[in-house]
């Protein structure tokens, strides 16, 4: 069994802490928040997921340094817009630990992936990425979920394969980390126009098309950056989108609903309540694309509704009326 530290007390850190706990490795959770940390240390619960109760080989604690001391992992569980910030924060402890990303998104001021940021942070580390079609929710209780770890190590790899995997987590390698973060990041924003679709009481006609042809232009984008064609077609590209496109899970998808609806951005952030990866990250990869010369007509549809005044059933009539073209 291992000593794991979890940078981050939200939904998804919380839900790895109890699952691998369950496994039997010792987990400690870093959290900013003093309530948070009360309520998984006194009475085993966490505020973001009502059905979990905490095992008693997790502790939480407000120190980075409490959290890291011993640890053999280090899971980095923090919203993508603070990743650089707290890794600043959090480095001195990091020692011969492998460090693995578990959120998704992109640094906004340089339009960075995670593992680029993290790695000019902690230039002698080994990193991983963890990824892959998974609730929050639904991993806290254990229901069998399939992720996949990636990193241009083979031997993390195979050590975060043994000791990750259990009746309720089946663990795949991938060597393409940049596919795997990608994928992760861009299906947020499909996701995010799945709400949109929803909020305007669109069919399962429209959900079929969206999801199609958000794949088509998430895996052209993420080539151009770097990623493996395979890998968009796999857990972390199409897996991941059926899921946050598909479930009330998704805060991503909940926030779109919501601007459907005719709400605006903020009015959507204050009711879904939790950081909204999407909402941060289409303005990256609108900017991405237009760097690449990639097609992206769902992206910068749903780029002109939040920011420029573009009507929802306006962009769906923009959408459907582009110019005749064959598919492939």
């Amino acid at each position: 069994m291992k000593n794991i530290g979890i940078i981050g007390s939200g939904s998804w850190g919380t839900a790895l802490a109890i699952n691998l706990a369950q496994i039997g490795h010792n987990i400690k959770i870093w959290s900013y928040a003093e309530e948070e940390r009360d309520l998984i240390n006194k009475e085993k619960r966490c505020k973001f997921l009502k059905d979990a109760i905490v095992p008693d080989n997790v502790y939480c604690t407000n120190s980075y340094e409490e959290a890291l001391e011993g640890t053999d992992i280090i899971l980095h569980v923090t919203p993508s817009k603070f990743t650089r910030e707290t890794v600043r924060q959090y480095k001195k402890y990091v020692k011969k630990q492998v460090v693995v990303i578990c959120s998704k998104g992109f640094e906004r001021e340089t339009l960075k992936t995670l593992d680029d940021v993290i790695e000019e942070e902690l230039p002698n580390t080994k990193i991983a990425v963890l990824s892959g079609p998974s609730h929050a929710e639904e991993v806290s209780i254990e229901i069998p979920t399939a992720l996949v770890v990636a990193s241009k190590y083979e031997d993390v790899n195979k050590m975060l394969q043994e000791e990750f995997m259990s009746k309720s987590l089946r663990i795949y390698t991938c060597t393409d980390v940049k596919g795997v973060e990608l994928g992760g990041a861009l299906k947020n924003i499909i996701a995010f126009c799945a709400g949109v679709a929803a909020g305007l009481n669109l069919g399962d006609n429209s959900f079929a098309a969206l999801i199609t042809r958000g794949l088509k232009e998430i895996s052209e984008l993420g080539e151009a950056l770097g990623g493996e064609k395979e890998t968009f077609y796999g857990l972390t590209g199409l897996g991941d989108l059926i899921v946050t496109c598909l479930s009330e899970h998704s805060r991503n998808r909940k926030a779109g609903m919501l601007i459907g609806q005719g709400k605006t951005i903020e009015e959507a952030r204050k009711e879904v309540g939790m950081v909204i990866e999407s909402i941060d990250n289409i303005e990256v990869a609108y900017e991405l694309g237009k760097r690449n010369n990639i097609e992206m007509p769902i992206l910068n549809t749903v780029y002109d509704i939040l920011y420029n005044n573009l009507e929802p059933t306006e962009a769906v009539t923009r959408l459907m009326l582009r110019d005749k073209k064959s598919e492939f």
